[in-house]
């Protein structure tokens, strides 16, 4: 069996997730109406993470910092505002505006004021929402299948574990070669 080659290069997984957007909405539609429980899908899906993202380096991207805003709660302010030596009433001035649905903050602009070289300069204070993306060690990923897919258009990893669980579950892709996907 040969080395599983996974798709990194985030611009053309944004052409990708565009190209594939009907059959990503069908494949949600199938995970959410089907037979396998979805404690066996969150199996899956957690293998997957993990060897997924043990081949791919998040360093090398860093486009989740570039395209996602983080929900940061009082914890996450405090935590960032310690890091980086400013008081919480500057930090927030400075970097965030209030969520308003979420009662929560986020920054003030994309990409992450503290992104540097696809790292962050904070990374020992970077906020939950942060340190737990693309969120695929979660359970109830059936639950969350909207996020997944606008994720999947942003990190190599939440992209490859997609196409990967469509393969293994959709009774349609199964046994179809990869070249006519």
């Amino acid at each position: 069996m040969g080395e599983k080659i996974f798709e990194t290069d985030t611009s053309n997984i944004k052409v990708l997730s565009k190209r594939k957007e009907d059959e990503n909405w069908e494949f949600r539609s199938f995970l959410k109406g089907c037979d396998i429980p979805s404690e066996e899908i969150d199996r899956i899906v957690h293998k997957l993470y993990k060897e997924i993202s043990s081949e791919i380096d998040c360093t090398i991207c860093g486009n989740c910092c570039r395209e996602v805003q983080p929900l940061l709660d009082e914890e996450d302010v405090e935590r960032l505002s310690a890091g980086s030596g400013i008081s919480i009433a500057q930090f927030k001035k400075q970097y965030l505006v209030e969520d308003r649905e979420s009662n929560k903050h986020v920054f003030r602009e994309k990409p992450c004021p503290f992104l540097r070289d696809n790292s962050c300069l904070y990374y020992g204070y970077r906020p939950k929402d942060c340190a737990s993306y693309p969120h695929l060690h979660k359970d109830g990923f059936i639950f969350r299948l909207i996020d997944v897919i606008d994720n999947c258009s942003v990190c190599p990893i939440a992209f490859n574990v997609y196409e990967q669980l469509k393969g293994l579950v959709w009774p349609e892709r199964m046994f179809t070669p990869l070249r006519n996907r």
